[in-house]
């Protein structure tokens, strides 16, 4: 009923943690039973320790949080030594009659060759797949390079995927003009599956003290906030390249997943609303299981429903989707 696939690379479930919001899962091992979920995000690995942005650098919004975190972290020699073991570790303590989640390293280059490096290496490691960040607002002045030319993200997964042995994801920027080129580009790269979307870049003003809040003035917009943007994107993604779409923006709750399946996600991260409940990956495997059951449909039948019904047929409100072969019952 919850199984999906990624290219071929198999998920016992559609939920995923978002990298950047739940380190490496070690760090949540203590509120549920993460071998239950399809699959673990590294937060961003760097071939060098990085500091970070100066704080303050995390800033709560309505609805979600600005951060402008810098990918802070102690670079790739720390973490194939000292966090991989321990993601591997979740994994492997996996319920009874379960597959365990899949392993995915997200990871982050100020160059095509960083990127190539960190792909050689984790590929050698025997993690299950990798997350090319092109799309980080947080760092090189918040220019975006490799996520908002078309022809530098075809290179830069190219790249990556001749010396990768494990399934590419790329991660998209929702901060460009058009993402489906950009969408299309990172395929044409070569791209196993795309990850949709990354935070919108965004301000908080404090006006008495005349000044940003962030100390870097802008940070990334992440949460329930973005939501709609986000689904609005996965939505347009989905239907212009023919890989699989990993949906990221503002999931809080199993509906939430499922209307990002109806959009063509393929699968879905939680992130933000993990700040506030740091169970919610696990329960929201539950609640999928139970939604589904009562709709008599699965995450297979759902998937890109929107794409196959006319537009002036979709439902003028939420209570008009049938969940069953339907568009799986909004929130």
């Amino acid at each position: 009923m919850l199984a999906t696939t990624l290219g071929s690379l198999q998920l016992q479930n559609p939920v995923l943690s978002a990298s950047g919001t739940f380190g490496s899962g070690w760090e949540g091992r203590q509120f549920s039973d993460l071998s239950r979920v399809g699959a673990l995000v590294s937060k961003t690995v760097t071939v060098r320790p990085r500091h970070g942005n100066p704080p303050p650098r995390i800033h709560e919004t309505p609805s979600g949080m600005l951060n402008s975190i810098g990918l802070e972290n102690k670079g790739a020699d720390w973490f194939l030594a000292d966090t991989l073991p321990k993601m591997r570790q979740i994994a492997a303590g996996r319920a009874p009659g379960t597959a365990g989640p899949r392993i995915v390293i997200n990871i982050g280059g100020e160059s095509i060759d960083e990127f190539v490096q960190l792909a050689e290496r984790f590929s050698a490691a025997g993690v299950d797949a990798l997350e090319v960040n092109l799309s980080c607002p947080n760092v090189q002045e918040g220019k975006l390079l490799f996520s908002t030319d078309p022809r530098l993200t075809e290179r830069a997964v190219a790249a990556v995927k001749r010396v990768a042995t494990v399934p590419v994801f790329a991660k998209l920027s929702p901060n460009v003009t058009d993402v489906t080129a950009i969408a299309r580009a990172a395929e044409q790269g070569g791209a196993d599956g795309l990850t949709a979307i990354n935070t919108l870049i965004g301000m908080a003003v404090d006006w008495r003290r005349r000044r940003t809040i962030l100390a870097r003035g802008i940070g990334g917009l992440s949460g329930p906030a973005i939501k709609p943007v986000a689904l609005r994107m996965v939505h347009d993604v989905a239907r212009s390249v023919r890989i699989p779409v990993i949906a990221a923006g503002g999931a809080h709750s199993a509906e939430c997943v499922l209307e990002f399946v109806c959009a063509g996600a393929s699968a879905v991260q939680i992130g933000t609303a993990m700040f506030t409940d740091p169970a919610l990956m696990v329960r929201i495997v539950d609640d999928l299981r139970a939604l589904l059951a009562e709709a008599g449909t699965t995450i297979a039948d759902l998937r890109g429903c929107l794409h196959r019904q006319p537009a002036a047929a979709a439902p003028a409100d939420a209570a008009a989707c049938q969940p069953a072969r339907g568009c799986g019952g909004h929130a």
